[in-house]
């Protein structure tokens, strides 16, 4: 016979409540063995936490220096393009003003041979 003692509603009663208490005691007594193992993890769950967060804001802190040198790579560039334009600006005004100043010359230059020719052809006939 399994349950050979008493076997009314009181005895099964008390039987479940010591069997509660007991299980009970034993998680306390668990908790509270591993109390330290608890609050090493606990430790290094905020040790990993606070790492991932140096490294998020490193990481930021890298992400806003590449973007402020692509923003002063793209400043520069802006400024040597606008310096080429005004560079070739200038040029080109001054290799018109060295046409100019060629189609004058010749000019000159032509009027003083048709003079030449003018007056040697009256000196001449003179």
């Amino acid at each position: 016979m399994k349950n050979a003692g008493k076997n009314d509603i009181s005895d099964r009663r008390a039987a479940s409540a010591d069997a509660k208490a007991a299980l009970l005691n034993a998680y306390r007594a668990a908790r509270t063995a591993a109390e330290p193992g608890r609050m090493a993890r606990q430790a290094e769950r905020e040790a990993l936490s606070t790492a991932r967060e140096e490294r998020r804001v490193e990481r930021e802190r890298l992400k806003l220096d590449e973007q402020k040198r692509i923003e002063t790579e793209a400043t520069e560039r802006q400024a040597a393009v606008e310096a080429a334009a005004v560079a070739e600006t200038e040029a080109r005004a001054i290799a018109e003003n060295a046409r100019i100043a060629r189609v004058i010359e010749d000019e000159a230059v032509r009027k003083a041979n048709r003079d030449r020719r003018y007056a040697n052809r009256k000196a001449r006939q003179g």
